[in-house]
């Protein structure tokens, strides 16, 4: 989205540029070994993520002092002991061991809990330095070809930590999902003014910047991550996450950085230390991040019920046409070689789509895909930033998905702090074009503030400039969804304020879309 302009980067230099892309900061063989004593390691709790039937990653991320880049450590290895079980308890233990918490990637710790047991609940913990961590609930994915009844998950995206409390994520973790898809802006790239903006809580001289060295994203990640309530969201359910674009540069695309003063070379080494940074802090099953690329999109199957491609808009995109922003008339986003995806990830989508045997077909991605006309007279006023911007690249996945006859296409979607629920539309400039899918847009969890309860389109109404849309609100919130052989229902769940902890939480609309009818109903 468009937000606020950076400030300048100095020139990173050539030192800064290969040590960013360096392989071998340390040895975890020769690293001396540190217990960790007095002061409590498991202050930014721990997380599960990306469930697959038989295992799922467990994280925790030792940080005394989290708000330092190393999180108050010495450059020492650390021991971790861990263990996951069928009880709360701990008495029915299914696995345990031990792992190493080395200083290279910020003393974070991930572990692929393997040999579970499908579709079942599980309970895991950390061991530090005689200190034990939090205890988190995790899930793993039904059994391959098992027939599951439903499927409850819930998502998110876009949570600026200086607009406001994560409320929202505390009611997230209440409703005790399945799964939470979190589709990017986890952290926000830019620095905090000394009062910490709407939270009224000052931070230290080291955030005034905007990140761009390793150092400075650990230290981003490690203020995020302190807020009890994304915790809680964390220790409930696992986790499947992708980035957008605020976890490096705002409006980032593919190998093209903002420009003005931030040269190429500058851009690659911030991005390597952005996605270094997220792999660090993240629970992720990919390999550890080495430099400005890392495959991220990645496919989840549970059961026959659902199917969940997980998707990458930003590293393989073409740069923004028109300027970016919301342009009319701009005949540079029609033309048919750009790229949103990427040929290869399209091509793995739409195969992979084309094979699907779910009931239930899922895009669980970042930037809107329906068309959005933000002019309301008869111009066409469209965002360069959204899928819009790259219009043939839109076309060849919805004909794609058509031509494939891909059962119940479903597009979950964030970034754009609004809540919508619209049709697919073969061709949204003609209404009584075929819908192939729908979209369900979250909101943004703090971004923005406060928002406005007075705006939007109520559910089931329709708008005369996007005849396809079906809902709209600018709230704050997330979306909860319950996914049945024969529906999908998605309930947008809103809180009226995040200048200030406490905010209750509401059901703004519920929308549901029928196995076999692509298209949108209200409850």
């Amino acid at each position: 989205m468009d937000c606020p302009s950076r400030r300048s980067f100095l020139g990173l230099g050539g030192a800064a540029f290969a040590l960013a892309f360096t392989t071998n900061l340390a040895d975890p063989s020769t690293a001396r070994t540190t217990t960790v004593r007095g002061d409590y390691p498991f202050t930014l709790g721990v997380a599960s993520g990306d469930p697959l039937p038989d295992r799922v990653i467990l994280w925790t991320r030792l940080a005394p002092e989290p708000l330092e880049p190393l999180g108050g450590l010495p450059y020492n290895k650390v021991r971790v002991d861990w263990e996951i079980a069928e009880d709360e308890a701990f008495t029915r233990r299914a696995r345990r061991g031990s792992t190493w918490a080395t200083p290279e990637y910020g003393h974070s710790v991930h572990v692929d809990a393997k040999g579970l047991r499908p579709g079942r609940e599980y309970f895991y913990r950390f061991r530090a330095g005689g200190e034990i961590s939090p205890v988190g609930r995790t899930k793993t994915a039904p059994a391959p070809g098992g027939d599951p009844e439903a499927l409850r998950l819930a998502f998110a995206s876009c949570a600026l930590w200086q607009d406001g409390y994560y409320t929202a994520y505390r009611h997230l973790a209440d409703e005790n999902p399945d799964v939470v898809f979190h589709l990017g802006d986890y952290i926000y790239e830019y620095g905090i003014v000394p009062t910490g903006g709407n939270r009224g809580v000052p931070v230290p001289e080291q955030y005034r910047v905007q990140c761009d060295t390793l150092d400075r994203f650990r230290i981003q990640y490690g203020l995020y991550k302190s807020d009890p309530d994304l915790q809680a969201a964390h220790h409930r359910a696992p986790w499947i996450v992708t980035w957008d674009d605020h976890e490096v540069l705002d409006n980032w695309a593919g190998p093209h950085g903002p420009g003005g003063e931030v040269t190429e070379q500058d851009y690659l080494v911030i991005r390597a230390n952005a996605f270094r940074a997220f792999w660090e802090n993240l629970p992720v099953r990919v390999p550890a991040v080495q430099g400005p690329d890392a495959r991220i999109y990645r496919r989840y199957t549970f059961g026959d019920l659902a199917e969940f491609n997980v998707l990458d808009t930003r590293q393989y995109r073409d740069d923004q046409v028109c300027g970016d922003g919301q342009q009319v008339d701009c005949a540079d986003r029609l033309d048919p070689a750009r790229q949103m995806l990427g040929a290869e990830q399209e091509r793995w989508l739409l195969d992979g789509m084309g094979a699907s045997r779910a009931r239930w077909n899922v895009l669980a991605q970042q930037v809107a895909m329906m068309q959005l006309d933000f002019d309301p007279g008869p111009a066409q006023k469209l965002s360069m930033d959204l899928w819009d911007g790259y219009k043939a690249a839109k076309d060849r996945l919805i004909n794609g998905m058509i031509e494939r006859e891909v059962g119940n296409p479903v597009v979950l979607t964030g970034d754009i702090h609004y809540n919508l629920a619209g049709e697919l539309k073969q061709n949204f400039d003609d209404p009584a074009s075929r819908a192939a899918g729908v979209e369900f847009v979250c909101t943004s969890v703090s971004s923005g503030g406060n928002g406005n309860p007075d705006t939007g389109l109520p559910p089931g109404g329709t708008d005369p400039i996007n005849p396809h849309l079906r809902f709209s609100s600018y709230q704050r919130g997330y979306v909860s969804c319950e996914v049945t052989r024969d529906q999908w229902r998605a309930d947008f769940k809103v809180v009226p304020y995040v200048d200030r902890p406490g905010a209750p939480v509401s059901t703004r609309a519920s929308l549901v879309t029928l196995d076999g009818a692509p298209g949108l109903q209200a409850l």
